[in-house]
Formats: C-alpha cells, sequence, structure tokens
C-alpha cells in the first residue's frame, strides 16, 4: 500500500517539472533548427494599416553564423525614401550577453548603435520589434508545454514562454511549433498587462537546400489593427559568405561589394 501511494503521489507532483523540461528541451531544438552556415535573400516587406492601404519594401538580408553566434545584415533597396537604410545585427549566444546593433540612415551619414532599452521598439515602421527581428535567446524565458493539438494536418507542441526580465516587452508568448520540422507555425504575443497584443502566423513552408524554410509570415497587431506581411525571394543558403561582410564599414557603404 505504500509503494501504491508513493506511485499515485508521483502521478500527482511530477507532470508540471517534466512539461517544463520537455518543453525547455523543444525550444532548444526550434532555437537550433540547422539553418546553413550563411544565407542570403529578398524579402518584401508589406505594411498594412487598418483601412487597408500598403507599403511595400524590399531589402537585402545576408546572415552568418560564426562560433559566438550569427551575424546579419540587412540592406533597404525599395522604395526610394528609404533606400540605403541598413540594419546590422551581431547576436551572441551566451546568455546574459547584450546583441549588438546599429542603424544606418543615409540622410544622417553615419550609423546609430541601437541600445537595449530599444528591444521593444519598431522595425522600420513594421509590427516586429527589434528584438523580433533577431536576438532572443532559449534562456531568456522559462518554458511549459501546455498540450499538443494539430494546425491544418501538422501535428504541433503549443508552449508557454515567460520571460525571465520583469521588464519584457511582454509578459508572455504561447508558440505551435511543428513537430516534424520545429518550424514555428503561430505565435501569440502578450502585453505587459497580459492581454494579447500580436499574432505571428506562418504560411508556405518547405525545404530549400535540405532546409525548412518560411517562405511567408504574417505579423498582425490586433490593438492597432496593423499587419505587416513578409515574403522570403531569391533564397540561398551556404554561400561561403565572408567575415568581412557584417561590419559597420559595410552598413555605411550600403552594399556588399
Amino acid at each position: 500500500m505504500k509503494s501504491l501511494r508513493m506511485f499515485l503521489m508521483l502521478i500527482i507532483v511530477a507532470p508540471l517539472p517534466v512539461l517544463a523540461q520537455d518543453a525547455t528541451e523543444i525550444m532548444r531544438q526550434f532555437y537550433d533548427r540547422p539553418d546553413g552556415d550563411d544565407f542570403q535573400g529578398t524579402l518584401r516587406m508589406t505594411l498594412i494599416n487598418h483601412r487597408g492601404s500598403q507599403r511595400v519594401r524590399e531589402m537585402a538580408v545576408f546572415s552568418k553564423d560564426d562560433p559566438g553566434g550569427t551575424r546579419s545584415l540587412t540592406f533597404f533597396e525599395t522604395p526610394s525614401d528609404v533606400r540605403g537604410t541598413g540594419f546590422l545585427q551581431h547576436e551572441y549566444d551566451e546568455p546574459g550577453k547584450e546583441d549588438d546593433r546599429w542603424l544606418y540612415l543615409p540622410a544622417l551619414k553615419k550609423s546609430k548603435r541601437i541600445s537595449g532599452s530599444s528591444d521593444g521598439d519598431s522595425f522600420m515602421g513594421s509590427d516586429f520589434t527589434y528584438d523580433d527581428w533577431g536576438g532572443r535567446k532559449l534562456e531568456d524565458d522559462t518554458h511549459v508545454l501546455l498540450r499538443e493539438e494539430s494546425i491544418d494536418g501538422h501535428p504541433v507542441w503549443v508552449i508557454e514562454s515567460t520571460p525571465i526580465d520583469e521588464d519584457d516587452t511582454y509578459s508572455r508568448f504561447i508558440t505551435w511549433l511543428r513537430r516534424d520540422s520545429y518550424v514555428e507555425m503561430k505565435t501569440e504575443f502578450y502585453d505587459r498587462s497580459g492581454e494579447l497584443l500580436k499574432t505571428l502566423e506562418t504560411g508556405e513552408v518547405r525545404q530549400i537546400d535540405g532546409y525548412w524554410t518560411v517562405l511567408d509570415m504574417t505579423m498582425e497587431n490586433v490593438q492597432d489593427n496593423h499587419r505587416t506581411f513578409i515574403e522570403q525571394l531569391d533564397i540561398a543558403y551556404d554561400q561561403g559568405l565572408g567575415d568581412g561582410i557584417f561590419r559597420v564599414s559595410t552598413l555605411e557603404r550600403g552594399r556588399i561589394r
């Protein structure tokens, strides 16, 4: 009887830490999903306001893994009012180390360093923040597996992530991850008051050069009724990009060559 009571107690108390551990490992696979040594492509960003008016921007994007993290460089190419604007980011794997970010505005003819206090600011008028655009780490949040279900016929994990930093832009996230590929299908972002702020939904997903790739996604601010639609075009992996590309001097030149 004593053994039976102990067994029943384990059933009652075990699920929470097990689910938390499983969720952390699942999210680790999400963050570490193979994406090549480097990447380059063209992104088309469409901003859609509450009246349905659209602004379209195209940008060239380059990224490369290095032993300490990831470096990325973005140049806006169209329309003319943002042409030449660039964004450089050095993301670090080391927990607690703040990423380095620079924004280049042609009108000022100089780069501006983006501080960590700007993580929650809009990236170029879109519904993505600088932190959404890149830089979040596994260790920034605690993770709990809420349930398993299916979306569009794909089995998914539903995971709740809560920021450790109480001053974070968000109070929590809920993410739907495909179990076959660790690709994010949907994420809900909640504001500091606990209200739903934004939803991110993934469109077409397929393998390119052996890597699972999201070809389009929509971030919608449900409080402002504003959306940002992003399409990935001309995608190429493992092109042998040089380290010298990811420098402030390249950012200010407005091109990699």
